[in-house]
């Protein structure tokens, strides 16, 4: 299917589906006229890309474990690849640590907030 069709399939822009591909975790087939062909699994590889894009994964960690995992009834289920826990572990310290960091800017906002005159906390 080319990238119109793959685009309509998923909802997923045809821009967003090239970046995809610079980003290594698309691999289209390349015709002689240079137009991408994408097969019936690349459906569901975007569908994977999404929900893990969802997870707050980088593109980088996306393309290292997007073959390790499958779509079991709408649920991602990790499968038994080298390295495929470590990062996502390591991914979610890096979301436990931005949200700690979001958190202290939060109540700092807040104590500005409430000193303002007239302002109730």
């Amino acid at each position: 299917m080319r990238i119109g069709a793959l685009s309509r399939a998923t909802g997923v822009s045809g821009r967003l589906l090239r970046y995809y591909e610079e980003q290594g975790l698309l691999r289209p087939r390349r015709l002689p006229n240079g137009y991408r062909e994408y097969a019936e699994s690349d459906v569901a590889a975007v569908a994977r890309i999404r929900a893990l894009l969802a997870a707050g994964l980088p593109t980088a960690v996306i393309a290292d474990v997007l073959d390790c995992v499958h779509d079991d009834g709408g649920r991602l289920v990790p499968v038994a690849c080298p390295g495929v826990v470590e990062h996502l572990e390591r991914e979610d310290a890096r979301l436990d640590a931005a949200i700690a960091r979001l958190s202290t800017a939060r109540s700092a906002l807040g104590e500005l907030l409430s000193a303002l005159p007239g302002r109730q906390g």
